[in-house]
């Protein structure tokens, strides 16, 4: 009988443990995944997304956004400040001497022939000229004739009668005539006045309905008649003479500015202050920046209510001042020079008296033009201007006129629908 060795070596072989149900699922999964990751880098490469060594050619353009050149109408505009009110308060020329007795209301309107205050319980009358009142209007006294008798000798005296008595000691006419002085017996008539002030006086007489003479440049006994008419309808004294301080001149009608003195106080320079009656605009235009403000330039002022109302620029003053105080940090402020814009239709302005106003002058305008925002303009390398286009092409152009934030371009590469980039 044979003995059978059995080794370890001969154990009959056996299968390994399957493994749990989890761990498979988990193996399954991780393999799933990584056939989609391997896809997805497919994909990427077929559309040339992958970071490679070199780009493709459908790179992302870099970032800005695209215009298109227009053709179009460009207007060069003028943009200030202003004010509205009836400017500034200029002192009335009062020359009448003594106490102010009575003042108009500030802003009041006077007319011609109205009282603009009252002096010594006098009035003074507002009439209409250019010429101020320089003298006082009237007839004057004729010198008398002197004859060759009664000529003065060489001292001064007259001519001895034989009594030691003067030929007419109280000024009496002489014997055999009813005139002064030896003249023969003719009457002297007083000297009639003569000037342009004459004229203005005269013209405001007959404005005020005072006839009875002719319009010129002579005082005559006529207006002196219609002088004490008018004198009477004053409450005055009929003298037949204008004095120096009876009358003011002025363009026309008057506003009553603030008074410089009260009821009680002797006239001085600045008694009572007027303006016109028509409301105008003023503005404190840059002296570096005014080519606008030329006389007669038309603009147009939008009031403070937005109301647009069309205005003249009547003046310009020909002194440029600084602020005083200077700027921020000492810095001076820029030189300024006062324009006055007048406004013909005063009904449009309604009932404002005073505001802030801005005022719009359009000055150059081209038409049928090419232009784009002036952001889109960039600086060549080699000097000038230049746009870019959608393809990241540069080209030149000349520039025009700037307006409204466009710019005017031209050039041979330059085309109305053309996309330019505006860079970032």
């Amino acid at each position: 009988m044979t003995d059978t060795v059995t080794h370890i070596d001969d154990e009959p072989a056996t299968l390994p443990a399957p493994p749990p149900r989890g761990r498979r699922g988990r193996r399954t999964a991780l393999i799933a995944a990584a056939v989609v990751v391997v896809a997805a880098v497919a994909v990427v490469g077929a559309l040339g997304l992958g970071g490679g060594p070199e780009e493709g050619p459908s790179a992302p353009p870099r970032s800005g956004s695209v215009v298109p050149v227009t053709r179009t109408t460009l207007t060069e505009r003028t943009m200030v400040d202003g004010q509205l009110g009836y400017g500034t308060e200029i002192p009335l020329p009062v020359k009448a001497q003594g106490t102010v007795t009575w003042l108009p209301e500030t802003g009041a309107t006077v007319d011609r022939g109205h009282e603009l205050l009252r002096v010594d319980d006098r009035p003074v009358i507002l009439m209409y000229g250019s010429l101020p009142m320089y003298r006082a209007l009237g007839l004057t006294p004729q010198e008398p004739e002197q004859g060759p008798e009664q000529e003065p000798d060489a001292g001064g005296e007259q001519p001895d009668t034989g009594n030691g008595k003067s030929p007419n000691p109280s000024g009496a006419p002489a014997p055999g005539g009813a005139g002064t002085g030896g003249n023969g017996g003719r009457a002297q008539t007083p000297r009639e006045m003569r000037g342009m002030d004459v004229m203005q006086f005269e013209s405001n007489l007959a404005a005020l309905g005072y006839t009875g003479f002719t319009v010129d440049e002579k005082f005559t006994g006529g207006t002196a008649d219609a002088v004490k008419r008018w004198q009477k309808s004053l409450g005055l004294a009929q003298t037949g003479t204008v004095g120096v301080g009876d009358v003011i001149y002025s363009a026309g009608r008057v506003r009553i500015g603030q008074p410089g003195a009260r009821l009680g106080s002797a006239v001085g320079e600045n008694t009572l202050t007027y303006t016109g009656t028509a409301r105008k605009v003023t503005v404190n235009a840059s002296a570096a920046d005014a080519s606008w403000a030329v006389r007669g330039a038309k603009v147009t002022v939008k009031l403070p209510n937005g109301n647009p109302v069309p205005g003249v620029v009547a003046s310009i003053g020909k002194q440029a001042t600084t602020a005083e105080g200077g700027g921020q940090g000492g810095s001076e402020q820029p030189a300024t020079v006062p324009v006055t814009i007048t406004l013909k239709d005063q009904n449009a302005v309604g009932q404002l008296e005073s505001g802030p106003v801005t005022v719009e002058y359009v000055g150059r305008e081209v038409t049928d033009v090419l232009a784009v925002p002036v952001s889109a303009l960039v600086a060549l390398a080699e000097g000038g201007h230049g746009l870019e286009t959608e393809k990241g092409e540069f080209v030149a152009v000349k520039t025009g006129l700037f307006a409204d934030g466009n710019v005017e371009v031209s050039g041979p590469a330059v085309r109305a629908g053309m996309k330019v980039r505006i860079p970032e």
